[in-house]
């Protein structure tokens, strides 16, 4: 007869068999009642609403979103899928921030369907689906983005209201510049006759310093019969060169957001004090930060059913606490992979006091901080050495976060121009801060994101004489916070003044972290 161990590994075999099936809305009739309880009860899986679930970290625990936040999107495809087949959309509006590849979990996902009723559905975690009953676009309109049925790219720019360009600069700016000419924009927009909406997407062009369409907007309206009148639907101009010819919302995404939020952090920063001229001075108060920053940065740092789970299910050890002693050697492992990252780190800001660029020099070395932070855990065979290759090459996900990081494709558009952007940055304060921030929202590595984007915010800082900064445990919840309203809210403005408030304080001399 089998023991509760080895049932309980049999139902995790079948969510397994799910989740290599590219499963991941999972429905009642998916798998038997035995098992679905039996998975419910030991936490493997969550009810999202009533016959519907979603696989959960073994590891995970309660009051943890990392879960369903990273499910999202693919459980909404399978449920909408499933409940209104061909007859829903998402809203003209969301739909242009999923093609500006703005995909943080919104907190109300707005449908169109013509079965809809104008209710909404409670999900996980505050958030919901809304279906309002509606006609939909015309099919031509209809396109799928990752399993879920959206307005194309065109449609979405038409349809949206002016208030998104207002509330949304970044996602509406990213959208216009997809699109390579007027042609595509005029088809609709003359067979529709729309006047006002015509004037405001030439306006919207002229912002972005797109003068041809604009111009072929205007004049061919003019040539049809149409008074169009031209007005900007944006509250600022925006002074960024945007190349024309690049079409990557990842990578004009990130030109805009460094551009739209450098002015705040300028404002919340005091004056770079300057390269300073005692530099074994500054470099020997680094050293002595060291054991400091290191137990504060490890303190501040999971999810698929593996064979390996399944088996120490089997054997009635998956509950058990990791063993003491293989706890403390991965903690070493991290602590001397700090040290010779650290020390690497510190070897990059000699080379910025010597005048060089510093966008230059982290492009240049910081693979050489990410090769030491895990060369001793490679070499004791903790983790493997092909992990030490690069950049990821697989989608990842930040615990507890509405922000999905760029794809892996994406993100090696992406990095040269965060190293671009931080060469051609006059202030130090901004390189610091966009630097720290656009780093983890790229999320480039598959760990150690978080260590990586603390070690290139304190090259930052020392390039305009700014101490070594620590950011202590203690305000992890705060950090973490101001991190994720850049990401989803695009406000940086959290951040930009935590950031300074701990500079500040270092600046006057200030122990803003100690050891514990």
């Amino acid at each position: 007869m089998a023991t509760p161990s080895e049932k309980l590994a049999e139902s995790l075999e079948r969510l397994r068999a799910l989740q290599e099936a590219g499963i991941v809305a999972i429905r009642t009739s998916d798998i038997t009642r035995i098992h679905r309880e039996r998975l419910l009860s030991n936490g493997f899986i969550k009810e999202v609403l009533l016959g519907w679930y979603i696989a959960v970290a073994h590891d995970e625990q309660a009051g943890d979103s990392t879960s369903w936040y990273s499910s999202f999107w693919d459980f909404c495809a399978r449920y909408l899928q499933e409940r209104y087949e061909d007859d829903y959309c998402i809203s003209a509006e969301q739909s242009l921030m999923l093609h500006a590849r703005n995909i943080a979990v919104p907190k109300q996902l707005i449908i169109r369907s013509t079965k809809g009723n104008n209710t909404a559905t409670p999900l996980l975690y505050g958030t919901s689906l809304f279906v309002m009953k509606s006609p939909l676009p015309d099919k031509a309109e209809i396109e799928t983005y990752n399993g879920v049925r959206v307005v194309n790219l065109v449609s979405s720019l038409i349809h949206s209201t002016p208030t998104l360009f207002e509330r949304e600069p970044v996602d509406t700016r990213t959208a216009l510049m997809m699109l390579r000419d007027a042609s595509e924009l005029l088809a609709y927009l003359l067979e529709g006759g729309h006047t006002k909406i015509a004037g405001r997407l030439a306006g919207a062009y002229r912002n972005i310093g797109n003068d041809k369409i604009a111009d072929d907007i205007i004049k061919t309206m003019k040539a049809a019969g149409y008074d169009v009148r031209e007005s900007d639907p944006f509250k600022e101009t925006i002074d960024v060169k945007i190349n024309p010819r690049e079409h990557s919302p990842y990578v004009n995404r990130i030109k805009l957001m460094w551009e739209n939020m450098r002015k705040v952090v300028i404002g919340a920063f005091p004056k770079a004090p300057g390269i300073p001229n005692d530099i074994t001075i500054y470099l020997k108060q680094i050293e002595e930060l060291y054991t400091t920053d290191a137990y504060h940065s490890l303190s501040i740092e999971r999810y698929r059913v593996t064979p390996d789970l399944i088996e120490r299910v089997r054997s009635g050890s998956w509950n058990a606490a990791e063993n003491e002693e293989d706890l403390q050697h991965r903690n070493a492992m991290a602590a001397r992979g700090y040290w010779q990252a650290f020390n690497a780190v510190k070897n990059s800001i000699q080379n910025i006091f010597k005048g060089e660029n510093s966008g230059k020099v982290v492009d240049r070395e910081h693979g050489d901080w990410y090769r030491e932070l895990f060369a001793p855990s490679v070499a004791v065979g903790l983790i493997k050495a092909s992990d030490l290759a690069g950049y990821r090459n697989s989608q990842v996900y930040i615990g507890q976060s509405k922000h999905t990081p760029i794809n892996k494709d994406g993100v090696r558009d992406v990095m040269p121009v965060l190293f671009e952007l931080l060469e051609n940055e006059e202030e130090a304060s901004v390189r610091a801060v966009l630097g720290h921030f656009i780093f983890v929202y790229i999320h480039p590595y598959m760990d150690g994101n978080g260590r990586m984007g603390r070690f290139l915010m304190n090259a930052m800082l020392s390039s305009g004489g700014y101490p070594w900064t620590v950011i202590p445990v203690e305000a992890r919840a705060e950090y973490m916070a101001a991190l994720e309203s850049a990401s989803v809210e695009q406000n940086i403005e959290p951040f930009a003044f935590f950031l300074a408030d701990l500079v500040k304080a270092s600046m006057d001399g200030k122990p803003v972290a100690k050891l514990s």
